[in-house]
């Protein structure tokens, strides 16, 4: 036990005498969670509108007041041709175009139907399908206010029998915000990046410079070597977790609602994972260049990708999917999510935990073995 520790002491010593080692460690998961936590962000606000209002009468202007008040669309310009709409959705200055023909209010008076021309800058396919339900919304809701004041004025006063009137309530995340369902993912994400790409690439660093040399005619068993790299990266998993927690609260108001000793007991198991694949690569990698492109070219971008952290898994292809049940991330995101926006626990989610268990036992145990092999 004293030899191991001795290693790890020796390990610490060496992060010490690299201060961008621990900016890496410290300072970058804080840096990424804040432009991730801001970047990521699938909500839309403020739509670009243009008008073309051939009517220009007080109905049609009463419609795009209703428009802008309702806080999604932001008026860019009123135009007098077609060549001037296409122009602004060519040239992504407007994503939603409104055409209102010359007998828009006079169709409504006469309790005909008034049609209308709304064009789309469908190149981002969920902008415009959010900008499309925004815009039916505040349509539907005028033409009903429209249909009732005009019965008003006619003196046809209209008493519906039955009405449905759905109460909406909205759990884990009632304002709706994208960033209340990434940022809890970004812990996930950091984390694999502290311990996964740092351990493959102070391992080849060791191969580098020479000590690996040094290190295998020690007393040194070859478990005693991977248990002293391994140990010191552990402890800075957590200690990126417990600074990107902090931050999370501190800058972006989401706390932790669920048993949080779970949650880091679930962030071991992941740790697990991690560690073995960046032992895997730092085996087949002869420089740190090379070991930083395989870590994240062959390991830390489909792991993303196939994970949920930016896409469902459940929309992605059959096939896909599959693959999926073989990516740590997923399993670790689904834990992550659960504690921290729905205040789950143990009970909930020990499938997930006991996936992540069986996972990084084995594929540290396998990377270890392989780099035993190597030592020898």
């Amino acid at each position: 036990m004293k030899p191991i520790l001795n290693f790890i002491r020796k390990e610490f010593l060496q992060f010490s005498r690299d201060p961008k080692m621990f900016g890496i460690i410290l300072v970058a998961p804080v840096i990424q969670l804040i432009f991730l936590g801001y970047a990521a962000n699938l909500d839309i606000e403020k739509i670009k509108l243009v008008v073309f209002d051939q009517d220009k009468s007080s109905t049609s202007r009463r419609l795009v007041k209703d428009l802008t008040s309702s806080g999604y669309f932001l008026i860019q310009d009123y135009l007098n041709d077609y060549n001037s709409v296409t122009e602004y959705l060519d040239y992504n200055k407007a994503t939603v175009a409104m055409v209102i023909p010359n007998d828009f209010e006079k169709n409504l008076n006469r309790k005909e139907t008034a049609k209308l021309q709304a064009i789309f800058d469908a190149s981002d396919g969920n902008t415009a399908s959010i900008a499309a339900g925004y815009l039916q919304q505040i349509i539907l809701q005028f033409a009903q206010n429209t249909s009732l004041e005009m019965m008003h004025r006619s003196g046809n006063i209209f008493v519906p029998i039955g009405n449905v009137t759905p109460e909406i309530r909205i759990w884990y995340n009632p304002t709706l915000k994208t960033r209340n369902y990434m940022v809890p993912g970004i812990v996930g994400l950091l984390l694999s990046i502290v311990t996964l790409l740092l351990t493959s690439l102070a391992v080849v660093k060791e191969k580098e410079i020479g000590t690996m040399e040094q290190l295998i005619v020690t007393p040194l068993k070859p478990y005693q070597i991977i248990i002293g790299k391994l140990v010191p990266f552990i402890l800075l998993g957590f200690v990126s977790i417990i600074i990107v927690l902090t931050a999370m609260r501190i800058i972006f108001d989401i706390p932790v609602k669920g048993n949080i000793f779970f949650l880091f007991l679930s962030a071991f198991f992941y740790i697990l994972s991690t560690l073995g694949l960046g032992l895997f690569v730092s085996t087949i990698s002869k420089t740190q260049q090379q070991a930083m492109m395989i870590a994240v070219f062959a390991v830390m971008m489909p792991m993303v990708f196939l994970s949920g952290f930016a896409f469902p898994v459940e929309n992605m292809p059959e096939i896909i999917q599959y693959i999926s049940y073989v990516i740590p991330l997923k399993y670790f995101i689904n834990v992550i999510r659960g504690v921290i926006s729905k205040g789950l626990g143990f009970y909930d989610l020990w499938i997930n935990a006991l996936v992540l268990l069986i996972m990084g036992i084995l594929i540290l145990v396998l990377s270890s073995l392989r780099f035993q092999r190597r030592l020898d």
